[in-house]
């Protein structure tokens, strides 16, 4: 097979790899993940989210209103160092919650672009190896053609004398 260009033995290894890796490759199921990872994607879903938001808004607001306008008792006066100190600790306690469902994330999309790279060289590979066919395949039938055209040649000398 007298081919111009050819698939190298590690080409042809790999496409061979990424044949049989072809199954057996699944994303994660929610159910796969430990509790924790659970949790984390939970509190990143609820804190990210217009609602929750909406509901922080809501009782930020309402905690200065009753603290200004409290006739009774302001348990939070103006510089409102309590609601400081409780949007302080919502914050520190789920930023590595967050961190962790950003961190297994990470992980799911770079699993998701080296499974992408290998989809696409298993593509190239395979479109070399259509390439070759066609070559081998057109290569023979120019090889069929010549024949025929010298062996027509041959009956027509041999039909002149």
């Amino acid at each position: 097979m007298s081919l111009a260009t050819k698939l190298h033995d590690d080409e042809l290894a790999l496409l061979h790899r990424l044949r049989g890796e072809r199954r057996t490759r699944r994303p994660p199921r929610p159910s796969d993940l430990s509790f924790g990872a659970q949790v984390a994607d939970f509190v990143a879903a609820m804190m990210g989210s217009w609602p929750f938001i909406i509901v922080q808004s809501i009782l930020l607001v309402a905690w200065m209103v009753l603290n200004i306008a409290a006739w009774v008792q302001h348990w939070d006066p103006y510089p409102f160092i309590l609601l400081n100190l409780a949007l302080s600790f919502q914050a520190a306690y789920a930023a590595p919650f967050i961190m962790m469902s950003q961190n297994r994330q990470a992980a799911i999309d770079r699993a998701a672009a080296t499974h992408d790279y290998d989809v696409n060289t298993k593509a190239e590979l395979e479109i070399e190896l259509l390439h070759q066919k066609l070559d081998l395949l057109r290569e023979t039938q120019v090889a069929e053609l010549i024949g025929l055209v010298r062996r027509l040649e041959e009956k027509l000398d041999a039909h002149k004398e």
